[in-house]
């Protein structure tokens, strides 16, 4: 195995863990198990957990940005950018559910008796990717910074529950009474209506 492949190689195993596991099974043994390599083969690409975890999470989180940035790069105004931006991504969530529950939900079932609270994907470049993300949007409405940062935060949380409600509707096998499309544009034109 090339050596780059074997870091990609790692990830892959590890996001296979999550997804199957959970975030307590995620282990460097468990990794260099299912390579079939020395865990110090995996500690070579990835000395700590929270360096592991990082290469496994930023890449999803800079996907949505960059989704979320090419989205509103040629709106013209805050309807626009506002519909674009909920559009994007949704379609990013969307079009892959299993990854939305390793970015968004299985972070959130770590329990501070796990001594690994406070470890997953943090530090400065989580803050450069949600800046770029929240900016993308921000830069596009109307009103002080402070504000327009807020209302954007708010809109892309919204976003985020309408993609929760159908990844649970999903694992449940139990469909929602509206599509993905009508449940969209209603959050769109609750941002986007005024009066």
């Amino acid at each position: 195995m090339k050596t780059q492949e074997t870091s990609v190689k790692i990830l892959s195993i590890a996001r296979e863990i999550l997804a199957s596991d959970g975030f307590g099974a995620i282990s460097f043994d468990a990794i260099a198990q299912r390579l079939g390599r020395s865990k110090q083969a995996v500690l070579y690409w990835y000395p700590t957990k929270r360096d592991l975890l990082n290469a496994m999470f930023l890449p999803w989180l800079s996907a949505e940005a960059e989704a979320a940035e090419d989205a509103v790069s040629d709106v013209v105004n805050e309807t626009d950018a506002i519909t674009a931006f909920i559009r994007a991504v949704a379609a990013f969530h969307f079009q892959d559910l299993d990854r939305f529950r390793m970015m968004y939900l299985i972070p959130q079932t770590i329990t501070r008796k796990s001594n690994s609270r406070g470890k997953v994907v943090a530090g400065e470049n989580l803050y450069e990717i949600t800046d770029r993300l929240y900016g993308a949007l921000a830069d596009h409405l109307e009103g002080g910074r402070e504000d327009t940062r807020k209302r954007a935060v708010a809109i892309h949380s919204a976003v985020l529950g309408i993609v929760l409600m159908f990844a649970l509707a999903d694992a449940l096998v139990d469909p929602l009474k509206h599509s993905e499309t009508a449940l969209i544009d209603t959050l769109i034109k609750s941002f986007t209506t005024t009066g």
